[in-house]
């Protein structure tokens, strides 16, 4: 593709180092695109996106070298490319990729799922539903990718605008005629998802999370909000305010609360009541693309869990095991008001705090275990930057009464494992299915279920 049909859809302000040869017509050809220089190849169109912790304007360089034929910049720099220069690197990148990709998601079928919990289950659950209509499904979520029918290494819930675009083309190319995302408020903040269109949007609801990034509530459901109008349609979740607020403003919007009756004569395989939510937003969402509701009972009781979510963990043992992601106060109290009802006796729970994230959480979530749980093991989640007894002891001050200390995550896991009872429950939260725990010195292989059953092995409870 010709650098000329990249200038004309970005409008840059200034062209530097060669707009006399652009505008004669000697073009400069495009190959591909990048904001990475590990991506780089001969032919690129590299963006240069500022960064929280660097700036792709100093890997320009290096993107040169390897063979980029132009740069998108907010400044003019001292390299011998073309340069598109614009007022923001990061929102030209989806009207690139749309451009580049040719536009995939208006011939793909996309069903996205925001809000701040219930995101992958929904997601998981209306995949499962389009796949029961026939239709073959990609799927993009943080614990699973799949693409043309094959599972892809995952990585953000959702990618950057680039390579968003590039696998929804993909998914096309390998003959997937729908695609359910996980629509994050990062990503609409950050416009990954400028240019994306959706056939449905479901809104799951809103708590406190990601207040790091966003700053206030509001902002946090203002980014949320935005995300509807790429939508043609809405399902929102009115059980809470934030979804009343968000459906008064969307008067199309097909709206649920947990006492929906769409799930008649539906068997949900999944348990807790928060499911049953989660699933109501999937069954409303396939009607809403024109699914019966007999291919929705099947595409739902075909789903028989979702990994690292209200996940158990069985190797014989007379107490039960449970690994969920759930790293909120919302969804922590959602958890462990679930594991209450299956619980014979004592409620065991192992969890901790994300560091580099919203630190207001930590507290709360203390206080939220302490009174919901009858032992509540503190532990490293995954402390990325920070120092792991820093945000234990931010998350113990927020207990009523004591808490036990364990600040390696293997350890509190054997712990809880070791010493739980016959009619136990231990609920391990925080990481759901994660493979890798994320330190201040890197990534290193860590699977909470993983770890909970070779803990169970180790004890040696034999399988009925």
């Amino acid at each position: 593709m010709d650098l000329e049909r990249f200038i004309a859809a970005l409008e840059p302000s200034e062209i530097v180092n060669g707009p006399q040869a652009v505008s004669e017509g000697e073009g400069v050809g495009v190959a591909e695109l990048a904001y990475d220089t590990r991506a780089v190849t001969p032919g690129t169109l590299f963006f240069c996106v500022p960064g929280r912790n660097a700036d792709g304007h100093a890997f320009a360089p290096t993107a040169a070298a390897l063979g980029a034929v132009a740069l998108v910049v907010e400044r003019p720099l001292d390299v011998d490319l073309p340069q598109l220069v614009v007022s923001d690197v990061r929102a030209a990148m989806p009207v690139a990729a749309n451009l580049f990709f040719d536009a995939p998601s208006e011939q793909l079928q996309v069903a996205a799922v925001t809000g701040t919990n219930g995101k992958t289950t929904t997601a998981f659950l209306l995949r499962s539903i389009l796949e029961a209509a026939g239709r073959q499904t990609g799927l993009l979520t943080n614990i699973e990718r799949r693409v043309g029918g094959e599972e892809r290494p995952t990585g953000l819930n959702t990618p950057e605008a680039i390579e968003l675009q590039r696998l929804l083309r993909q998914m096309l190319d390998g003959g997937d005629q729908a695609c359910v995302l996980e629509a994050t408020s990062e990503a609409q903040a950050q416009s990954r998802l400028e240019g994306t269109s959706f056939a449905v949007l479901v809104f799951t609801n809103l708590t406190q999370d990601h207040l790091n990034f966003h700053g206030t509530m509001e902002a946090y459901f203002a980014a949320k909000a935005a995300l509807f109008a790429q939508a043609e349609r809405a399902v929102v979740n009115v059980g809470g305010e934030w979804g009343r607020r968000l459906a008064a403003s969307l008067p199309d919007a097909v709206t649920f609360d947990a006492s929906s009756s769409a799930l008649d004569g539906i068997e949900l395989p999944l348990r807790g009541a928060f499911n049953r939510e989660n699933a109501i937003g999937a069954a409303l969402a396939a009607d809403a693309l024109g699914i019966d509701h007999e291919t929705i009972k099947r595409g739902i009781e075909a789903l028989d869990g979702v990994p690292g979510r209200f996940e158990t963990v069985a190797e014989g043992q007379p107490f039960t095991v449970i690994v969920d992601y759930a790293h909120t106060p919302d969804s922590l109290e959602r958890i462990l008001r679930a594991s209450r009802a299956l619980t014979e006796r004592e409620l065991i729970v192992v969890f901790g705090a994300g560091g580099d994230r919203d630190r207001s959480k930590r507290h709360v979530m203390g206080r939220i275990v302490s009174e919901l749980a009858d032992r509540a093991i503190v532990t490293s989640d995954n402390p990325r930057s920070e120092a792991p007894d820093a945000i234990a002891a931010e998350v113990a001050a927020g207990a009523l009464g004591t808490v036990e200390l364990e600040l390696d995550r293997r350890q509190a896991i054997e712990l809880a494992v070791s010493t739980a009872r016959e009619g136990d429950v231990v609920v391990i939260a925080g990481r759901g299915a994660e493979p890798e725990q994320e330190l201040a010195t890197g990534k290193i292989p860590f699977d909470d279920r993983q770890v909970a059953r070779a803990a169970l092995a180790g004890i040696g409870f034999a399988r009925p």
